[in-house]
């Protein structure tokens, strides 16, 4: 598998933000991507400008914690196309509250969302790509790298995230494990938020933002190297460097 020929893509979480930008900076880089998400109506609507543009793209309905819809998926994908080049493991949630207030609920989903999402990805697409190679991209954040007040649970998974990212890298040969780690992204991270006090701190924390673009970019970029290259780890922040 050349650096520079069209690859099959999926990409979780690809409903909107990062995602839904990493879609389209990879379709006009004339790859075929494959667009996985709870919400078929965004994903259609977002499939539907690639093809106008002259892009190749298809919509997946994806639970990233369901392990038989996630291997469902990859399946589904390796019929139509043959194989599954890419995996961006793209899909998570933030809902961000003090430990004392004990969000239990919302810990159990950033757990099954952020970590277990990401592990059922690896386990639906590493057996075939150990055979014939591919590269699977996990986007953690730079809570991957600091921890934060009301974000100590968030940022747990995505030190899980980092973790497991560089054990699967050290562990194959075949296979290409980039983690990228973005800071503040307008996206709808924030939204799933419901403690009150946090959102107020949120909202100020935000007012510095990277445009999703930039983190497509860095995983174009990753994608392009040549295909005895890879590249470990990105950090991409607001040159005020949140």
């Amino acid at each position: 598998m050349s650096a520079n020929q069209s690859k099959v893509i999926l990409i979780t979480g690809a409903s909107s933000g990062i995602g839904e930008a990493t879609a389209q900076v990879l379709a006009r880089a004339g790859h075929k991507v494959m667009l996985a998400a709870r919400r078929t109506d965004r994903l259609d609507a977002i499939v539907q400008r690639i093809r106008q543009e002259g892009g190749s793209a298809s919509a997946y309905r994806l639970d990233v914690v369901s392990r038989d819809n996630f291997k469902a998926v990859v399946a589904a994908i390796q019929a139509e196309h043959g194989a599954l080049d890419v995996l961006v493991n793209n899909a998570g949630i933030m809902p961000l509250a003090p430990m004392a207030a004990l969000h239990a609920e919302e810990w159990d989903q950033m757990i099954d969302v952020n970590i277990k999402g990401v592990l059922n990805g690896i386990e639906a697409v590493l057996g075939e790509m150990e055979q014939r190679g591919g590269h699977i991209i996990n986007i953690a954040s730079i809570a991957a790298h600091n921890v934060f007040p009301t974000a100590a649970v968030y940022c747990a998974t995505k030190f899980a995230v980092r973790a497991i990212s560089t054990g699967l890298r050290l562990e194959t040969t075949k296979v290409r494990v980039t983690t990228v780690s973005p800071g503040v992204v307008e996206s709808e991270l924030a939204k799933t938020t419901t403690d009150q006090a946090t959102k107020a701190w949120l909202e100020e924390f935000r007012k510095v933002a990277l445009k999703p673009e930039a983190i497509a970019n860095a995983i174009a970029y990753a994608i392009a190297q040549p295909a005895d290259v890879n590249v470990d780890e990105l950090i991409v922040q607001p040159i005020q460097g949140r």
